[in-house]
């Protein structure tokens, strides 16, 4: 493999197209792969299997074994890797399989890939791109489930993408692997099967700014990734009721789109976070903290959060589907944000407690 860059135009679209999430990431690294020959994909099973998720079938064939490289099950290994190439000036893409696995390699991310520019005194950027899935839903139990972008977003050195549309598992990947910074790309695995139509028009995705998916006037829900359907079902449910719901999409958690979210309170004078993270220092915490900090005279009641339960992930379906956010739970905690008592009979859930023990 070379240092130098060669790009190829795409075939000309003129209408919107039918895709999965799935295959709008396998044709963000075709494009990738076909653009620059520094780029190269390398984790477990992501060649001649074709990714734990599919993602990356076909590939190997397209682009050999050098530009698609299976990895041993070692994931401070294979992401070690990537950082020494991405210092030598290669563009890797590294898959880890699921983000409860990446724990494995955190010393390279935190200790290495984040720092390293830092401790050099900006001589040694590391632009590397860490996709891995994310989330729960499937049933794969709590070593394979987990919501921990939260974790990473904490860290200074990173930026933390959530792709939670067809256009942004389409075209993040581009901007991601331009930044000299490491990117991790938490795609969540709720998405893959998602289908839809990909707009013609379609371009280029600024990963700097969180955006309105709908627009409202009475109370905004802040979500990103699997649980932005999740959001815009709420919305339509509150909608039948006459409540107007805007829905912004964070998009990026690393850095935080501070303007974009306040803007969208400072509409409403309302917040609900729902994050699939656990409550107890979470993204959603955190959010609620800058309302607080930035917005507190604009919000006419409390930040409400709807967060999973603070237990392991359960295997059953339905103990599941009862620790994660849903959308009865994100409708209930709107109508408290806006005072509407709930119709009579629901079966919605209570405001968790704030303290005592929950897991």
């Amino acid at each position: 493999m070379t240092a130098t860059r060669t790009r190829t135009a795409g075939p000309a679209v003129s209408d919107d197209r039918k895709t999965t999430y799935r295959e709008a990431m396998r044709e963000a690294l075709r494009e990738a792969l076909r653009t620059d020959e520094r780029v190269f994909l390398m984790g477990e099973d992501v060649g001649r299997y074709g990714g734990c998720f599919g993602v990356s079938l076909g590939l190997l064939e397209e682009f050999g074994p050098e530009r698609i490289r299976d990895a041993p099950l070692s994931e401070s290994a294979f992401v070690g890797a990537g950082i020494g190439a991405a210092l030598a000036g290669m563009r890797p893409i590294v898959e880890i399989m699921t983000v409860n696995f990446s724990l494995l390699a955190l010393d390279q991310i935190l200790n290495n890939a984040a720092t390293l520019l830092h401790m050099s005194g900006g001589q040694l950027p590391v632009p590397i791109v860490i996709r891995m899935t994310t989330g729960a839903g499937r049933q794969l139990a709590a070593q394979h489930s987990h919501s921990l972008e939260g974790w990473y977003a904490h860290i200074p050195g990173l930026r933390v993408l959530a792709p939670a549309t067809l256009t942004d598992a389409r075209y993040m990947l581009a901007p991601a692997l331009a930044d000299p910074d490491p990117v991790l790309i938490f795609e969540h695995g709720s998405l893959y099967n998602v289908s839809g139509e990909l707009p013609a028009d379609a371009g280029p995705v600024d990963i700097d700014h969180a955006t309105v998916r709908r627009p409202g006037n009475d109370v905004s829900l802040i979500t990103y990734g699997g649980s932005l359907p999740k959001a815009l079902a709420a919305a339509d449910d509150l909608a039948s009721s006459g409540i107007s719901a805007e829905v912004v999409d964070l998009r990026t958690l690393r850095p935080l789109d501070d303007a974009t979210i306040g803007e969208s309170v400072a509409r409403t004078h309302r917040a609900v976070v729902i994050d699939e993270g656990w409550r107890t220092g979470s993204l959603a915490a955190e959010i609620s903290a800058r309302l607080t900090e930035q917005r507190f005279y604009d919000l006419d009641a409390p930040v409400e959060r709807v967060c999973s339960v603070e237990v392991p992930m359960p295997y059953a379906r339905r103990l599941e589907e009862a620790a994660l956010p849903q959308v009865g739970g994100v409708v209930a905690a709107a109508r408290r944000a806006v005072g509407e008592p709930l119709p009579t009979g629901a079966d919605t859930p209570e405001r968790p407690p704030v303290s005592g023990r929950s897991g």
